[in-house]
């Protein structure tokens, strides 16, 4: 990684690439920073802190949802968007045929992801700054003349355009930048809260003083046990099924084509993150949906004693969630009938496999067994660092939860992969030149 930066950095148009991504990261942290009116932080971010999945989203955001700015939503919105759409696009045969017009259709929709994040944006704004600030008492509606519906149509409207503000960024980090802007915005954000809270357990923000004996050798416990964490992920998010295809040879004309091999990879972890986070969304929205309406607070109630965290019912049903989602989100990415045309087409073939129908069924059997595993490591990591970090005196939990490891250790990953290809096309250019 180190290595690559140095090579990106000698090359003069990757360089401005570079420092590009990093002013539009600054100009969205600055964003996580600038209050917004109308609202008591300490009440609302306590009421933030007691929902799991809120708390997730505001680790995400570096902390932004809990302290009310006008980031607040940050990219969660946009990356719902794109969830949905993804979604409805194997199912709605028109957006599946835009999907397969190419640029253009791409754009197409790119525009609709757009105004589905307007929306989500709208009915979070709702949701959880008005209804949940609401509740606990958290909006301020003296500097509203009083009207506690003007201050919250007005929070909507910041927050909302918050949002479309971050994903603006993001785009223009995809555009003139390196690497993924959504991806790295989500990255930064986990960065920062977990550098304010390690920064918060070195000093003592109360008596400005520095921790030492104990406090001291519990963040070099800790340190030791997110390297050895990273460690495993990475080694399990590069771990890869390879699987060799064969092209017989193939004479057109006076030239013949073919005759060489290649492997159809197939990663462990290829769905990412997108299993986790769908199971804790899923799984935190009944208690979301139940603390909105007053007279389900025996229900709120029933649902905490038996599906909070650490729970042995919420345990088995976020495994469930998990698997389930696991294959899902596999049968969506990965379509064994499509790879096996595309194979018989090109006039390829899988050692010991005949073409067709028997190569499909061979990959979808590959394609289980590695989502299986897949499934299994996921679930196995969902718990680690509330079990690796229970004996710490501070918040451990929260400074790298397991999508927050799992989202910092993809992005750094996907960011190294984007440099050494950037610099892989400039040699080339130099080369050809």
């Amino acid at each position: 990684m180190l290595e690559t930066l140095k090579n990106a950095f000698r090359n003069k148009e990757i360089r401005k690439k570079i420092f590009m991504t990093v002013l539009l990261l600054i100009v969205f942290r600055l964003g996580c920073y600038i209050p917004v009116p109308g609202l008591d932080r300490t009440l609302f971010s306590d009421a933030i802190t007691d929902n799991d999945f809120l708390n997730l989203m505001s680790g995400i955001t570096g902390s932004a949802l809990q302290n009310g700015t006008l980031f607040a939503l940050g990219i969660g919105p946009y990356i719902n968007a794109s969830i949905i759409i993804q979604l409805l696009t194997v199912g709605i045969p028109a957006l599946e045929r835009l999907s397969k017009q190419g640029e253009e259709g791409r754009k197409k929709i790119t525009n609709i992801t757009r105004f589905v994040t307007i929306v989500l944006a709208v009915i979070q704004s709702v949701g959880i700054i008005v209804l949940f600030g609401n509740n606990e008492g958290a909006i301020r509606s003296d500097l509203f003349f009083g009207h506690t519906w003007l201050a919250g149509i007005y929070m909507t409207i910041v927050y909302t355009a918050g949002s479309c503000l971050v994903m603006w960024i993001g785009e223009r980090i995809t555009d003139y930048g390196v690497g993924n802007g959504i991806s790295l915005i989500i990255f930064v954000g986990i960065l920062s809260t977990a550098g304010t809270t390690i920064l918060n357990k070195i000093i003592d923000m109360g008596t400005g003083t520095l921790a030492v004996g104990d406090g001291l050798l519990e963040l070099g416990l800790f340190v030791l046990i997110t390297v050895v964490l990273f460690f495993f992920i990475v080694f399990v998010d590069l771990a890869e099924r390879k699987i060799p295809v064969n092209y017989a040879k193939q004479v057109r004309g006076t030239k013949m084509y073919g005759g060489q091999s290649s492997v159809i990879p197939m990663k462990i972890t290829g769905s990412g993150v997108m299993p986790l986070i769908f199971s804790f969304a899923i799984i935190s929205l009944p208690s979301m949906i139940m603390s909105l309406v007053p007279a389900w607070s025996s229900g709120l109630e029933w649902w905490s004693t038996h599906f909070s965290n650490g729970t042995p019912w919420y345990i088995i049903v976020l495994c469930v969630l998990i698997f389930v989602f696991s294959f899902f989100y596999a049968q969506i990415q990965f379509n064994p009938e499509d790879v096996s045309k595309s194979i018989q087409q090109n006039g390829g073939f899988i050692q010991g496999i005949r073409p067709g129908k028997p190569t499909a069924q061979y990959l979808n059997k590959i394609n289980k067994r590695i989502t299986l595993f897949g499934a299994i490591f996921l679930t196995f990591i969902a718990f680690v660092p509330s079990i690796a970090f229970s004996w710490a005196s501070f918040d451990l939990v929260n400074v790298f939860s397991t999508t927050g490891i799992l989202i910092v250790v993809s992005v750094a990953l996907e960011f190294d992969k984007q440099l050494q290809s950037q610099i892989m096309m400039k040699n080339y250019k130099g080369f050809l030149k």
